[in-house]
């Protein structure tokens, strides 16, 4: 890899990298930062968690004159998570450059954004809805934009956004460089770039930095209804010290959620209908460990930089595959081993197929643990914390009281109470989830090596509409909401919050008591 100080930088922008903890740049920023360093518009191709943020960041950065107060580089963002996450990285890139950056997205206060944009901003962050809205009211000049960066362009496509962006694309200066990044190449997104970039160079990571080695890959053959009693007993024996659950609808997400907490899980739901500063604050808690489950839809999880999840379960399966890939990416990361789990209904297995031939991995069929072992990872839980107390070495004037028990009682006997009094044993307290319209049935493939049938494919580009949940719709609006309750203005975006840990399971053994077995049964 090549380090930052090799790319021709400046000064005070490889200060600020090295502030970051950046030393080697990875191969989308390498690629793209190059190339775009010398004045070519850029597609770069990259799944999230690649460092595109960075690859982008640091040109356009470099092409800010800070003298001048118009508005010089423009980021377009599918969600408001996104945008002000961008913002975040943006702002400390441009820390020592003293760059002044501003986002705009739904769901704020527009009078608030209206005064901050008086504050002179170089760079703009927002979503398409909020920034069309500033263009409209002509409270956004863009007449001397340099640098156009649209971020997740597939993303923006599946919302809805693709009128929005060529409305958009069409108020800036056509003298100006455009950096597209997308996951995905679908053709609607190929037409932006053929209309609005000029000889543009492609920076594509190669599968094989894309690939999901370091993570487990398990899936559950169970009907809808079964499926939460038998992910309470996979959290039973699994004990993740952090783990997301993906829903396909918000409902889903909400009914979720809230039956995990009658079950005495530490849960929150996150999706688009809830309040910015709900969303927020659920984040905070999940990121410093006040929550250690967060429920969430595909859109509501997009683009967070979330570090230490040891767990993803799909509760629904997604429909496209790079959804997939995308969600199981959020474990596994910065060199740790992860676990995915995907619940697939009998009608579904076509969809696993199709997963499996993208992700070029099989999946290894995990059997619902019985309420037995359930039990056994739940004292294993009370096992491990009463190891730690007694390692702690701090127990005092219960010296004496544990000497008078040992007194009256047999010591392997006071341990098993103490032991018992520390077990939360399974909650089987009735549960009843709306059940969700299962997705179409794929047709077989006849044929198949070694008596697999293949599912059928996909046809063609990923719709608008695609496969994604229902809040992804402009209709079902996944970016609605009532107004943040802080940050906003000035030209330091308000932080996300939390702190973030990076820890492993917290027993290894604990996570293949599950019964497994390589072969599966598709009857």
């Amino acid at each position: 890899m090549t380090n930052f100080s090799e790319l021709n930088i400046s000064a005070s922008t490889l200060k600020s990298v090295q502030r970051m903890g950046f030393e080697e740049a990875t191969p989308i920023q390498e690629g793209t930062i190059t190339h775009a360093m010398g004045g070519r518009d850029v597609i770069g191709q990259a799944q999230t968690g690649t460092g595109k943020t960075a690859a982008f960041g640091i040109p356009m950065i470099e092409k800010i004159d800070t003298k001048n107060p118009n508005i010089q580089a423009l980021i377009i963002a599918p969600t408001r998570e996104l945008a002000i996450q961008v913002s975040e990285e943006l702002y400390k890139l441009g820390y020592d450059k003293k760059v002044r950056l501003l986002s705009v997205y739904g769901g704020q206060e527009i009078g608030r954004q209206i005064r901050a944009l008086k504050n002179k901003p170089q760079v703009i962050v927002g979503t398409p809805g909020r920034i069309l809205d500033h263009i409209n009211r002509r409270t956004l000049k863009l007449d001397q934009v340099q640098t156009l960066i649209l971020d997740e362009a597939d993303e923006m496509l599946n919302m809805g956004f693709i009128e929005d962006i060529n409305t958009i694309l069409e108020s800036v200066p056509a003298e100006r460089q455009t950096l597209l990044f997308s996951a995905t190449m679908p053709g609607p997104i190929r037409k932006i770039a053929e209309r609005f970039m000029k000889d543009p160079v492609e920076v594509k990571i190669k599968s094989k930095e894309m690939t999901v080695e370091n993570i487990e890959q398990f899936y559950v053959k169970a009907t809808d209804r079964e499926k939460f009693d038998v992910l309470s007993r996979i959290l039973n024996v699994h004990q993740p010290e952090l783990a997301i659950i993906f829903g396909r609808t918000k409902r889903r997400v909400d009914e979720l959620a809230h039956a995990l907490s009658i079950r005495g899980y530490l849960a929150e739901g996150i999706h688009g209908d809830l309040s910015q500063a709900k969303r927020m604050s659920v984040l905070k808690q999940f990121k410093s460990n006040k929550i250690d489950i967060l429920v969430a839809t595909d859109v509501a999880a997009r683009g967070l930089d979330i570090s230490g999840v040891t767990h993803v379960y799909n509760f629904d399966i997604p429909q496209d595959p790079e959804s997939y890939v995308h969600r199981i990416g959020r474990t596994g990361r910065a060199g740790k081993s992860g676990i995915a789990v995907t619940f697939v209904t009998p009608r579904e297995m076509g969809y696993l197929r199709i997963v499996e031939d993208t992700t070029k991995k099989r999946m290894t069929v995990l059997l619902p643990p019985s309420s037995d072992e359930a039990l056994v990872g739940q004292q294993r839980v009370a096992i491990d914390t009463l190891s730690e107390i007694v390692n702690k070495n701090d127990l005092g004037d219960y010296r004496t009281l544990a000497a008078e028990m040992l007194g009256k009682f047999e010591a392997v006997d006071v341990i098993a109470a103490a032991l018992k009094s520390m077990t939360k044993e399974p909650d089987d307290t009735p549960i009843s989830l709306s059940e969700e319209r299962p997705l179409p049935a794929r047709r077989e493939r006849s044929g198949g090596g070694g008596g697999r049938s293949g599912g059928g494919g996909y046809k063609g580009n990923r719709s608008s509409g695609g496969g994604r949940s229902s809040s992804a719709g402009r209709g079902g609006s996944d970016r609605g909401g009532a107004p943040r309750s802080s940050g906003g203005g000035g030209s330091r975006p308000s932080s996300s919050g939390g702190a973030r840990r990076s820890s492993g399971p917290r027993d290894g053994s604990t996570q293949r008591s599950t019964r497994t077995r390589s072969t599966r049964s598709e009857n």
